[in-house]
Formats: structure tokens, sequence, C-alpha cells
């Protein structure tokens, strides 16, 4: 039994000193594990930060876990877990989905203005207070190792035989104090259990002296070729000085990468301190027989682009926001439903929303829908589309525009809503208690 984390790291500090040549990185699973790795990191003149990891729970228990999710799209699913909780394949993907989601909000909270995390040829300690089923803790040794950690060692205070021996097998070394029998939960074994929240992390880590703190990003522009499930689409990428998030533009029929009014909005967003993507749905064979992948290949192009920036070093942990203009407004909404951890804000352009039907009440990201009041078919279009939104939504309209917002002064009007939205939602205190706004 001990006092309280801060004990137990202190006492874990004992069993780790002397284990490690040079400085090792302690990493702590947020959010208990960090008041018992911040002792650890102090005893050992460590660095100390954190790796961002989520349960995932059982639809009848939150509380027990049936995998976990971390950083860099890491997924451990507990198959026999779930078959023997008679789990579906659909719960397990929304329960998934869910935690994807709050690691992407950890992550922005708790490294806002921050670098990401590099693992590569540093000896990793991960400390938590405690393991149960081991699930989380799993997650967090395989992003470790896929982040390229030269070793792993693996320290908790107290954890279930039975998750131990099970881990054990998957570090290069685990420090458990306690192994106590029966095993019912972590927080019996400590008399001060209080629960941490988002705000406490980031003071503990603010506060101490070798807190990992890597050089900000700097400005790139450059050409790229993304990799969809073995079609490659080709692109632009260009990232300001410390970025606050990251814009993907999603054209409509018929339009590319080049697109003159894209390019014009993009220019626009990267001022205000947003990267941008813009590529092309179509591979070059598909454009030069005509072909049109469809809303729902097209999405899941998108959703492949998403993933693939979240890999790139330069805007892994960028939030990350959706722009469709005209009929790519459906695919990037349609996008923003299948895969809804990893986009925190739409903007729809002209859109075409009655394209995405179906897809529509799935969308979880605040989403922003901008028409020209002269093009009185498609505002009709996006008003309906409202109801069938069930995601914080406005509907803004700008006046004198037409389809295209062609008009003088129009395009510029559209690209200000968008960045006012995009600022709003992919700022680096969103999601951190403010409301979006929704008509």
């Amino acid at each position: 039994m001990f006092r309280d984390r801060h004990e137990a790291g202190l006492c874990l500090a004992a069993q780790l000193t002397g284990r490690f040549g040079a400085r090792p990185l302690i990493l702590a699973l947020p959010r208990g594990g960090l008041p018992v790795a911040a002792p650890v990191a102090e005893a050992l003149d460590a660095d100390l930060d954190v790796l961002v990891v989520r349960k995932v729970g059982a639809p009848s228990n939150p509380e027990y876990a049936m995998g976990a999710v971390g950083e860099g799209g890491v997924v451990v699913i507990d198959r026999a877990v779930c078959s023997g909780l008679h789990v579906s394949e659909d719960e397990v993907r929304r329960a998934t989905l869910q935690a994807q989601t709050e690691v992407a909000r950890r992550v922005r909270a708790y490294r806002s203005g921050l670098s990401p995390l590099t693992l590569t040829d540093r000896d990793v300690v991960v400390v938590d207070d405690g393991l149960a089923t081991g699930s989380t803790a799993a997650a967090a040794v395989n992003v470790a190792r896929r982040m390229g950690a030269r070793s792993i060692t693996l320290a908790v205070p107290v954890g279930s035989r039975e998750a131990v021996a099970r881990l054990r097998g998957m570090v290069d070394d685990l420090v458990c104090l306690e192994q106590p029998e029966p095993f019912w939960a972590v927080g019996e074994h400590f008399e001060d259990f209080d629960q941490l929240d988002d705000a406490e992390v980031v003071r503990i880590l603010a506060e101490h002296p070798r807190r990992v703190r890597l050089p900000k990003r700097d400005a790139m522009d450059r050409d790229v070729r993304i990799d969809v499930g073995g079609a490659y689409l080709p692109g632009h990428l260009a990232v300001p000085p410390n970025a606050t998030g990251m814009v993907v533009f999603v054209h409509g029929t018929g339009s590319t990468r080049n697109s003159p009014r894209n390019l014009a909005v993009a220019s626009m967003l990267r001022a205000a301190g947003l990267g941008t993507l813009l590529f092309d749905l179509v591979t070059e064979g598909e454009s030069q027989r005509g072909l049109d992948p469809g809303i729902g290949v097209s999405a899941d192009r998108v959703v492949a682009a998403a993933n693939w920036l979240a890999r790139q070093p330069e805007t892994a942990t960028l939030p990350m926001g959706y722009l469709g203009s005209s009929s790519g407004a459906a695919v990037a909404l349609a996008a923003a439903a299948a895969a809804p951890h990893l986009v925190e804000a739409v903007v729809s352009r002209g859109g075409r929303p009655d394209l995405a039907r179906g897809w529509l009440s799935g969308v979880q990201a605040p989403t922003l829908l901008i028409v020209g009041s002269l093009d009185q078919a498609v505002v009709d279009i996006n008003r309906q589309a409202q109801q069938e939104l069930r995601c914080p939504h406005l509907l803004e309209v700008v006046r004198g525009a037409t389809h295209l917002f062609e008009e003088e002064g129009t395009l510029t009007q559209a690209a200000a809503l968008a960045r006012t939205w995009f600022l709003q939602h992919l700022g680096p205190q969103a999601g951190m208690g403010a409301q979006p706004r929704a008509s």
C-alpha cells in the first residue's frame, strides 16, 4: 500500500537508480502516471515527457479495458476480451474512434507549442501508476517501439500478476514493486488516489526542469506524393512557422490542387498560421481517362491523406480541418464521418452536402456551411442539410456571391469566414472547454 503516487514514484526511483548508462527519457502515461514519473525523473536526472494513450472501454463497463489506442495511430484490441463480453465489431469501432479523438485532444493540450515527441535511439522508461489489464501499457510500449526507442523499461508501483507476466515479454526490462493477490483495481493500493485533470498535467510538466522541449517547427513548402493504398496522388504541403493547425483542401469534380480560388484561400489561411495541404483526388491515369472515383472512394482518399499528415514529423501533432468546395464538400463531410478522430473542424464553401446524404448524421466535427446569396438552389440544399447534421454547425450566407464566389470581394469574405472557423476550432485551446458555435 502506498500513501500516494508521489511516494510510489520515490520507491520506483530507488529500484531504477543505476540501471541506465546515459540519461534516460521518462515517459509518463497521463494522467495518473505523471505524479509517479516526476520523482523518478528527478532522482535519475532524466528527461521527462508524456506518452499519450487511451483505454478503449467496454460498452457495458467503460472502466474495463478491451484495448487501447495511442499516439501515432497505434490500436491494441484484445479480441478474447471482446468475444467474452459479446462486443460487436461496430461497438469496438465506435469505442476506438472515441478513444482516438481523446488522444488527439490530449496531445494538443499537453504539447501546445512543442514539436512532436522524438524517441529515436533513446533509452525509454514508461511509467504508470499501476497495471490492471495492461492494455494501456501495451499500447504505450507499441508506440514507443514504433517511434524508434532503443530500449524500453516499464516501471509501475503495483500490478496484477497476469498483466505483469503478459507485458514482461514485450519490454527489455520490467519493474513492478508489488503484485498483490487478489488484484481488483489499481486505486485500492493507494491511500490517496485522487484523479488528475489536464491542467494539473500541464502544470507538472511545465515545472519539471527537464521537460523535453524540442525546437518549434520551421516553415516548409514542398510538393508531395501521397500513398492512398497503392495509388499515389500529387499534392502540395505548406506549413508556416509554428503553425497551430492543418487544413486539407478537398476540391470539387473537374478541379485540381492548382485551382486559383483554392490557392488564394490557402494563402490567407497560411498567413493566419495554418498549414495547408492541396492534393488531387484522382490519379494521373484516372484523370487522363476522365474517371471520377465517386464520393465514397474520394472520402477514403481524404482519410488516407489525413493519416499521411499524421505520420509526418512536421504535422503529426497539429489538429486538422477539412475545407471542401462544391462536390468536394460532400467528400470532406463523408471523410469526417468515416474517421471522426482525425478532424476537428469542417468548412463547406459553395458545397453540395446533399451528395453526402447518409454520411451527414455521422459528422462530429463542428461544421461551417458557406454559400452565396445569389446561388439560391445551393442555399436551399445547405438549409436542408442542416436538418441532418447532428454536430455543431452554422450557415453563413455571403451577400452578392454566386456559386464560385467570382464577384469582387466575395471570395475574400468566404475565406475570412473559413479562417475564423478554423482558428476557433484548431487553436491551442480548442476542445479545452470552449463550446463551438451552432446554428
